[in-house]
């Protein structure tokens, strides 16, 4: 058996979801991703409390999906996996690039970057590839990409805010891990790092979210 694996390029449609109206009084503008196994249209329910008038919200959504369990009723997301990861990884890239151009909102408003859990490698490594300002910084129970570097943000602006936010019993992160993730992150932002730990597991924790703005 002689088989080989060929690559293509094609034109390719994907959704986003939004929460609340992009208006002249709109202050805020979250452009949040996912963990995996989220839809972004439940995702930006976390984000709903926040005033209406005041934060517009704005979730990617992951290209690869799939069935949660045997029965296919609840369908989840993805965003990366170690298959292919260069090339899918360059997709998810233009794709950001569309939706931020599809939604062109002003410079005046501040813009906050939110990763959650898988959300977090791709939202870091589109800013460091991007060089996109922001005014915050939120990495959510989330591991940080090993080859980031303090360079890969050394554009952002001295104003710029980054909260590391993780539940002190999540499942997925022991002490060790917690340790690891700290240290990379101060690492990368210095003294600009506010770390935020809450009693609780790996789930969105919607108490801080209303506290950042």
């Amino acid at each position: 058996m002689n088989s080989t694996e060929k690559e293509i390029s094609y034109v390719s449609k994907n959704s986003y979801s939004t929460l609340n109206r992009l208006t002249e009084k709109t202050k805020n503008v979250w452009f949040v991703c996912h963990g995996m196994g989220y839809l972004s249209r439940y995702f930006v329910k976390y984000f709903s409390q926040l005033n209406p008038e005041e934060n517009y919200i704005i979730a990617p959504q992951a290209q690869s999906k799939y069935y949660q369990s045997k029965n296919f009723k609840h369908v989840g997301a993805s965003w990366l996996t170690k298959e292919n990861t260069v090339v899918e990884t360059k997709n998810i890239y233009a794709y950001f690039d569309a939706v931020l151009k599809a939604e062109h909102f002003p410079e005046s408003v501040n813009l906050i970057v939110f990763g959650y859990s898988q959300g977090v490698s791709v939202s870091l490594r589109y800013l460091a590839k991007t060089k996109l300002q922001c005014q915050q910084l939120v990495i959510h129970s989330g591991g940080i990409p090993k080859e980031l570097t303090p360079d890969d943000f050394s554009y952002l602006n001295k104003e710029t805010s980054v909260r590391l936010i993780y539940g002190t019993e999540d499942e997925y992160l022991n002490s060790g891990r917690i340790e690891e993730e700290t240290k990379k992150a101060e690492a990368l932002f210095g003294k600009r790092i506010d770390i935020m730990p809450f009693k609780g597991k790996h789930v969105v924790n919607v108490e801080l979210i209303n506290t950042l703005v």
